[in-house]
């Protein structure tokens, strides 16, 4: 692969490279999420193939659906990822994944996803963690655009007139959650604050990180729609990956405050494009350290 001149005086081109076709992107995650990174699967590979040496591990502290590990665990860019999320159900559904896949995955099998049955289950208290994490699993496939914050409503009309069902699929679901229990001893999840994350490893060289806050630093963008948690102190953030001693990648809404923050800091930024849930084209941003200059 070409190699790109990304030291501190470069002046990177910002030409969007062509958009990716999600649909032969391999899906590993069984989490539909607003903002999902499975477009960004291509990217992720390039940056961490392109990196000088191989990172032990792989750190995402805001976790999501968790593709950006997924793809770095499963196709071995890694040995080993750590993941956090705050999220209370989003949480309690990786935890599962990991500890209690089987159990997970016949309880997919098993549920008739009417939209009374639906209802039910979202409407009860959960008597455990793992009834929870099956609870956020439903709402994450029943809901409009995957959106598991609070007062998101469920699908209507759905995928070709199939309503809530439309994108419930527990062949499908149940194949990747066993995919993903069988890496679970090279993952591991915590959930916990993704800055506590970002201090703990910062002064490891060689572990790689992954940063997609799912609040964007405008208050106009959809983050304070689509997220339980939607703040955060971008100006932190960019401040603690400027400490990290490994590799890192941000992912972000293109918008002047980021841009701003990263020119400041020396980060190399690249204008990437893709297409949101409603196939409107749009550009996010890559941020990552610039390599050393030849």
């Amino acid at each position: 692969m070409k190699q790109l001149d990304l030291s501190m005086d470069a002046r990177p081109s910002f030409e969007p490279r062509p958009i990716v076709n999600v649909a032969k992107v391999r899906q590993l995650s069984p989490l539909r999420y607003p903002g999902g990174k499975t477009w960004l699967v291509p990217e992720i590979r390039r940056w961490l193939s392109g990196l000088s040496s191989q990172p032990d591990q792989f750190v995402e502290p805001f976790a999501g659906g968790g593709i950006a590990s997924l793809t770095a665990v499963a196709e071995d860019y890694v040995e080993r990822a750590v993941l956090s999320e705050l999220d209370a159900g989003v949480a309690a559904l990786w935890q599962c994944i990991l500890d209690k896949g089987p159990w997970l995955i016949d309880r997919i099998l098993s549920f008739e996803p009417t939209r009374d049955n639906v209802l039910s289950l979202l409407r009860a208290e959960c008597a455990s963690q793992s009834e929870l994490a099956f609870q956020t699993l439903v709402r994450n496939r029943t809901q409009r655009g995957g959106i598991l914050a609070d007062g998101a409503g469920l699908m209507k009309s759905g995928e070709n007139g199939k309503g809530v069902a439309s994108r419930w699929y527990p062949q499908t679901i149940a194949k990747r959650i066993k995919y993903i229990h069988a890496l679970r001893g090279r993952l591991t999840f915590l959930r916990e604050d993704g800055f506590n994350l970002i201090e703990r490893y910062r002064n490891c060289p060689n572990v790689a990180f992954f940063i997609d806050p799912p609040y964007t630093a405008s208050t106009k963008r959809a983050g304070l729609r689509l997220y339980n948690h939607n703040t955060v102190d971008h100006e932190r953030l960019f401040g603690l990956m400027a400490t990290v001693r490994g590799p890192f990648m941000m992912t972000y809404d293109r918008d002047p405050m980021v841009e701003a923050m990263a020119q400041e800091r020396g980060f190399y930024v690249e204008r990437i494009g893709m297409k949101n849930t409603h196939h409107r084209r749009m550009v996010e941003l890559l941020i990552t350290r610039p390599y050393p200059a030849a």
